[in-house]
Formats: structure tokens, sequence, C-alpha cells
């Protein structure tokens, strides 16, 4: 499949108020591509924004056409609103990432059903609804490619991260069927799987309110010492990815390995992965 050529195109990105959304935009900016940015948090955009207009080459001059726009992506008529906007104020839409996401800490006799609906609504129904609104205006260009992060638990389930690891999971088919459904179209489909990225997502994320926030904070810090990748060289991958319209990328040696791992043993992949994530799982020892 040729490579997808942005010259002149403009890419959504959602997430971009903070972590690796704020940091593909920055970097598409800086090759002079149009981004969109979107998310709920229009302070975290305004921020994302400055940093895009103290890139080097938009300083000089190369400043490719932003957006913001604010949207909760669970919002079915916002949403659509925004891909109205976003459609009309760039003409040539050749791209969506969706980076917008967050996370939930908590075993099954923890989790109320709220909560885990909660993080289904942002993490899977939020990819969906931005996806949906924006195809018709994906189609309408020479050539588009739409990359959805998942993550290294959309590869493995483990203990401690049901609803993320069901969501991650749902985003994961949501992807594959719909590359399949826009085969031989202009639009093609991929899906990142991100391991360990040093965004702090993990901290800034929910937990359930069953759970002693001390005990919380410490499964968090243990689950983000083991993030080993940067965001910089993880937004490089997902701009490439996308822009070499790959359907299926890694990011992170332990994302590799625990690819490989759940193809050779796909019952019994907890048994390898139990005792690095003891730590990060534990949601009942009271803290010291």
């Amino acid at each position: 499949m040729p490579k997808l050529d942005l010259t002149g195109s403009t890419v959504v990105v959602t997430g971009a108020a903070h972590g690796m959304g704020a940091e593909v935009a920055r970097q598409l900016a800086a090759r002079g591509v149009g981004v969109a940015l979107v998310d709920r948090d229009r302070a975290g955009l305004a921020h994302t924004r400055t940093t895009i207009d103290a890139l080097p080459a938009v300083a000089r001059g190369y400043a490719p056409p932003i957006t913001l726009h604010t949207v909760d992506l669970t919002d079915d008529a916002a949403v659509r609103r925004v891909a109205d906007d976003a459609a009309s104020a760039h003409p040539r839409l050749a791209g969506l990432i969706t980076c917008a996401g967050s996370s939930m800490l908590g075993s099954i006799d923890q989790l109320r059903m709220a909560e885990m609906r909660w993080l289904m609504d942002v993490n899977l129904w939020g990819t969906v609804n931005i996806t949906q609104a924006l195809l018709p205006a994906l189609r309408r260009s020479p050539a588009a490619h739409i990359t959805h992060l998942v993550s290294i638990y959309g590869l493995a389930a483990p203990a401690g991260r049901i609803p993320y690891a069901m969501s991650k999971y749902a985003v994961r088919g949501f992807t594959e069927a719909l590359r399949h459904e826009l085969e031989g179209s202009s639009v093609s489909v991929g899906a990142v799987y991100p391991a360990g990225v040093k965004t702090g997502i993990i901290l800034r994320g929910r937990y359930a309110a069953a759970i002693d926030p001390a005990v919380a904070d410490r499964a968090a810090a243990a689950q983000a010492a083991m993030y080993h990748t940067e965001p910089a060289d993880a937004a490089a991958k997902i701009v490439d990815a996308t822009i070499r319209r790959r359907a299926r990328t890694m990011i992170g040696r332990e994302a590799r390995v625990v690819d490989v791992l759940t193809r050779l043993t796909p019952v019994h992949y907890w048994a390898a992965m139990r005792r690095p994530l003891r730590d990060a799982i534990d949601t009942t020892t009271p803290a010291s």
C-alpha cells in the first residue's frame, strides 16, 4: 500500500490536551501537517496549541492550519457537530489518530457497574463515535488512514484491570472489523499497541471508589515504574505507522514480548505476567 501523503492535509487527533495525543499533534505540526485538536479539556488544548506555536518550524512562519475542538466524545450529537466543524475548517482530512482514553484500577469485587460503564463509554464508544462521525470526510480524501491506539492490554488481559482490558479488547475488535469493512476503499485502518509510555496516564486515571486512595496511589505508582518508552519516541512511531498505513504496530519491547507470548500460550500467558505485575494489581493490601 502506498504511503500516505500528508502534504496540504490535516489529521484529527483526539486526546490532544495531554500525553500521547499532545505529543502526536506536535510531531505532525512539526512536519507541516495540519492538525484538528480534539479533547474535552479546553485549557489543555490551548496549552498544546501554545507548544505547537513554539516549535522552531512554526515560529519561522511554516505554520500548518490548527483548530481546537472541545467535546465530550461520549456525547453523540456534540461529536457530530465537531466532525462537521473539523471537515469545514479542513477541506482535506487525511487522517484520524485516536489517543483519548483513561484507565481504571480495581478488582471485580471493588468495581461498580457504573465505574466499568464509564470507562467503556470513554475508551470504546468515544473511539467508535468520532470514527463514525469523521468517516464521510475521510472518504472524500484521495487517501486516508485511521490509527486507533489500543494497548498492550488489548493483547493480554491482566487481573485488576478488567474494565480497561475489556475496553481495549473491544477497540481492537472494532479496529480489525472496520479495516475489513473498508478493505479496497481509500481509507485504511490500523491499530497501535503501546506498552508502557511515560505519559502519566495511570497516575491521572481513576480507581474504584471502594479502594483506599493510598492503596490506589501505590498500585498506580508501581505500574508507572514499569513504563520505559518516552512519549516522543512513541509518538514518532504512531505518526510513522499512520503515514505508512500499517495495520498493526507494537511500541515497546514489552508489547512485542506479550504479542508473542499470547500467541504461543493463549491460555497460560498470565503465569509469566503475574509476578512482574504483582504490585501494580494489588489494590487490597493496606498501605504501610
